[in-house]
């Protein structure tokens, strides 16, 4: 099997692994409340067994990520994931008691941290330009699988009969279905997944080696310029290193100092030292360096740069909003519209569509832009929205009518933000992070979303009746996130880009 088919395969079975995790929430939420009921539990657990599954996704995220860095592998570790999700999901199914089905929350969630070592396959294997588009995608396919969730639920609300001492019911059944769709899916990892070889920085890129006057070998002799097509760019260091060792088979003593820190006696005749009368320090053992992403790089230097905290700031404020803003809105239109089911299940389906045609829209926009703006044009939007929901909907005023078109115009906004702010900062973050420790930094950057979408219900189910308090705090965390980007719009950028305009300004000098 040639290597193209081999990548359309493994990105198939990603989108696959995205849309599941889709479907399984759109299954599962619907009927988690009324399944705790008949367990006699009390309400309290419907927000521990919603974060359980938040909380178990945070701790394993970048733990995941970490094995992906080591092991420059992820099939193994979506495999090893996907155990917990069949057993978290026949947990689900078995319902035995509330105590019970929290347990299969927190296991299930634990699935949810192959996610970090999938972003950071896609990151090694993808060029920088094509990255945002493909992020895009992958995201698409989760919204797929909210948006036709709901429709599973359609049949699943008709079983009604046993298998050996387990009961088979509306609130049972999403668990079985589940557990069923996760092994189906551990086959389609199995026969259509590969670990790809990470994207070359030597191969093919636009603008590259075009623009310098053609003296590639030159530039390649500095350290900046492109390996061989194929050749694994240690290998063309280590071979340009012995290459420049050749060529300099005579240094002064002034040349030594400068590179050993040591002074060295010349001759008194004046005459060069050669390499071979030098004592080499560099004989002395060096202390191995240790595994682990707490040794490859300095964690203050990788985390507390100026642009890696504004995108975690992010990633945190989106989704928090994001959260307490779809905690807000069932009580809402229950409360002004009287909605039911039926309306607010059409709702999400409308919603779902929007946010899918949004992530096409930004997956082709993302070849035409930087995703500095496309980050730009998604904060201007959840900010618009944002104002319009504090105005509009925090005390709804005028008739039913322009009540509800005021509701409709605001959910609009906000999601139509989304997918604009989603995939550039998710984008970025691959590319301001390191290479290396991609799965770490994704696993990172996933924990950090799920603390937001842990905290975003508790702040906005106790504001519920002070909706000015809650808007407001939407508002002030966007305006800041807004600022603090406007700060660091320069530094949102691909560091290679950065050192690329800084060498021809060098050049130009």
């Amino acid at each position: 099997m040639d290597y193209r088919k081999k990548k359309r395969l493994t990105y198939f079975t990603i989108g696959l692994i995205f849309l599941f995790s889709g479907i399984e929430y759109a299954v599962i939420l619907p009927t988690i409340w009324k399944y705790l009921q008949t367990l006699e539990a009390a309400p309290y657990f419907l927000g521990l067994a919603l974060s359980a599954f938040s909380l178990s996704g945070l701790l394993s995220g970048p733990l995941f990520g970490h094995l992906s860095d080591k092991t420059r592998t992820t099939k193994k570790i979506i495999l090893f994931a996907n155990c917990f999700e069949i057993i978290g999901n026949f947990m689900y199914f078995m319902g035995f008691s509330k105590w019970l089905l929290l347990a299969s929350r927190l296991v299930a969630g634990v699935g949810t941290g192959a996610g970090s070592a999938i972003f950071g396959f896609l990151s090694r294997s993808t060029a920088p330009e094509d990255r945002a588009s493909v992020f895009a995608a992958a995201m698409a396919c989760r919204q797929a699988g909210l948006l036709i969730g709901p429709a599973f639920n359609l049949f699943l609300r008709l079983c009604d009969f046993k298998i050996g001492p387990f009961v088979v019911n509306k609130f049972t059944a999403p668990g079985l279905f589940m557990c069923l769709m996760w092994i189906l899916l551990q086959l389609a990892v199995v026969f259509m997944y590969w670990d790809l070889p990470p994207q070359e920085k030597g191969g093919p890129a636009k603008g590259v080696a075009s623009g310098a006057g053609g003296d590639v070998e030159g530039e390649t002799r500095r350290g900046r310029g492109p390996s061989l097509p194929g050749q694994p760019e240690e290998e063309s260091q280590e071979e340009e290193e012995e290459e420049t060792d050749e060529s300099k088979p005579l240094v002064t003593s002034n040349e030594l100092q400068g590179s050993y820190g040591a002074v060295v006696t010349p001759d008194p005749a004046g005459s060069p030292v050669t390499n071979g009368d030098l004592a080499r320090p560099s004989e002395s053992p060096e202390p191995e360096e240790s595994a682990g992403p707490f040794s490859r790089f300095n964690l203050s230097r990788e985390f507390m740069r100026e642009e890696v905290i504004v995108l975690l700031a992010a990633q945190f404020i989106t989704l928090f909003n994001q959260t307490a803003l779809e905690t807000m809105v069932t009580p809402l239109t229950q409360k002004y519209f009287d909605f039911g089911e039926l309306e607010n299940s059409v709702m999400y389906c409308v919603c779902g569509v929007e946010v899918i045609a949004g992530f096409l829209f930004v997956h082709w926009l993302s070849r035409r832009a930087k995703e500095r703006v496309v980050l730009a044009v998604g904060l201007a939007i959840c900010n618009i929205s944002s104002v319009w929901c504090l105005i509009f909907l925090a005390n709804p005023i005028g008739d039913f009518p322009y009540q509800l078109t005021e509701f409709i115009i605001g959910v609009f906004l906000q999601v139509l933000g989304l997918p604009f702010v989603a995939v550039a900062q998710v984008s970025l973050f691959s590319k301001v992070t390191s290479e290396k420790t991609q799965g770490f930094s994704q696993g990172v950057r996933r924990s950090v979303g799920g603390l937001a979408t842990i905290l975003g219900p508790l702040w906005a189910g106790g504001l519920t009746e002070n909706m000015y308090i809650m808007l407001g705090v939407i508002m002030a965390l966007l305006l800041l996130l807004t600022i603090m980007m406007g700060f660091s719009y320069d530094r949102l950028v691909h560091p290679a880009a950065t050192e690329h305009a800084e060498d021809n300004s060098d050049e130009h000098e």
